[in-house]
């Protein structure tokens, strides 16, 4: 039973004692890998299609993903929710708190799962026709975006279920599960598209498939785990109490990260009105991008679960020291990777088209965005440290107005004054910097606040 308790401890990281950066390190670092073996899963879809269904078919898998998100954030804020509140529990040695918040997390991400699964079959057609999807491609982007909504139930039991071994501070085990599962994943695109001519459809089914697989193994791990995180099916039910803590933190969340995608929504219909080839060029450097997002946002994650932990545990006085070493974490990962995707952008988005005029689309989206990326992760640190200290509200709040807001403005009055695709893509280091700031300022008074209330230093 010690060797047991010895092996499952080494997955464990103890977040409120001894030094900070190098646990946060031994935590973001698989994060990272992890959040770059979901976005091959997308990478090797976009790829293949490009590559051998045309640039009809690359269109169609990248007019569905901010119409996805939109759709899908609302739940994965829901897992931010379950993230804070387990780490709390975890921090604060209530091993019953936490027991009860894992279960009622398992139940809800499959009742979600299910409820998305039926909200984006039977609206993807609508939805995508009012994002002005031109007629050569609809077609294929209603089709892939049916299929992959089938995925659903297992896309969020793998993300709740991840959510849960991250706040004990476990993130390698998920690395692992998403190697098998991303293995599964180039191989079924390949054989479903180049082999059997599936298409859209086939990058689809592949997907869900891999993911299928990446849920069951994590809820395995929850089976056979031996702490207070431990999952048993005979006691899965909703406990309401934490049920409504998951939402009082992960509805804010969810509602945030749908906020962006609004705004994305509308610059993705501004950039239908281009034609299909701007629009696979923008598809494949949003792919490109989105991997210098991952390895920024694991670090928002990091914020998250340390802050959580510390402020359950009591120690108040590592909270600041948390948010400094995540923003200098944060803004070296965005201007390396950042300025390097601008560097190498024609060799990688070579990757996903042949076509000049694609790629010159694509370089374009990628040296107005990619060149100052750290903003946003600098944007995101600062929401992650303010959720961890427990206020959700607040940064859902600023996010309506810095993202979604400014960003709707900003369409409607300067993109329609000059219509090209730079007025467009502009808009988003200047709202990321705007709301960056606003966020500092909201930090600065929920710590000044905490540490009056609770006497912390």
């Amino acid at each position: 039973m010690s060797n047991l308790k010895k092996s499952r401890q080494t997955f464990e990281i103890d977040m409120c004692n001894g030094p900070l950066l190098p646990k946060m390190l031994l935590f973001t670092i698989p994060l990272i890998l992890s959040g770059v073996l979901q976005l091959l899963f997308n990478a090797a879809d976009v790829i293949v299609v490009g590559q051998f269904a045309g640039n009809e078919a690359l269109a169609a898998v990248g007019s569905t993903s901010s119409l996805t998100n939109l759709l899908v954030n609302l739940f994965i804020g829901m897992s931010v929710g379950v993230n804070v509140l387990v780490a709390r529990y975890y921090g604060g040695k209530q091993d019953g708190e936490v027991s009860e918040t894992v279960h009622t997390a398992i139940v809800i991400s499959v009742l979600g799962g299910v409820l998305l699964a039926v909200i984006g079959i039977v609206l993807a057609k609508p939805l995508l026709t009012l994002m002005d999807t031109p007629e050569d491609v609809i077609k294929h982007s209603v089709l892939y975006m049916r299929i992959y909504f089938m995925g659903m139930p297992v896309m969020l039991l793998y993300n709740f279920g991840s959510a849960v071994l991250r706040a004990i501070g476990d993130t390698r085990r998920p690395l692992f599960y998403l190697s098998i599962a991303g293995v599964i994943n180039v191989c079924l695109n390949l054989w479903f598209v180049i082999s059997l001519h599936m298409g859209v459809a086939g990058v689809a089914l592949a997907t869900i498939i891999s993911q299928a697989v990446s849920a069951v193994l994590i809820v395995r791990c929850l089976i056979q785990s031996e702490g207070c995180f431990r999952l048993y099916p005979e006691k899965l039910k909703i406990s309401w109490d934490k049920l409504l803590r998951i939402a009082r933190i992960g509805l804010p969340a969810g509602i945030q990260g749908s906020l962006f995608s609004v705004s994305n929504v509308l610059i993705q219909s501004s950039v239908n009105s281009f034609g299909s080839v701007a629009m696979a060029g923008n598809t494949a450097a949003s792919n490109i991008e989105g991997f210098v997002y991952t390895a920024m946002n694991a670090v928002h994650q990091t914020a998250v679960s340390f802050t959580g932990q510390n402020l359950g545990g009591k120690r108040f006085d590592r909270i600041s020291k948390i948010l400094a070493q995540c923003l200098m974490l944060v803004t070296i990962i965005g201007l390396v990777m950042g300025n390097a995707v601008v560097l190498f952008g024609e060799p990688l988005l070579g990757l996903y088209s042949s076509d000049t005029e694609v790629i010159t689309y694509g370089q374009k989206r990628l040296l107005y965005i990619c060149t100052i990326y750290c903003m946003c992760g600098i944007m995101d640190v600062l929401v992650g440290s303010i959720r961890g200290l427990g206020y959700a509200i607040m940064p859902m709040i600023v996010s309506l107005l810095g993202a979604c807001a400014f960003r709707v403005v900003w369409i409607y009055t300067i993109f329609s004054w000059n219509r090209t695709l730079e007025t467009l893509y502009i808009s988003y280091p200047v709202s990321w910097t705007l709301t960056a700031l606003v966020h500092l300022i909201c930090y600065i008074i929920v710590k000044k606040k905490l540490v009056n209330k609770l006497g912390g230093a």
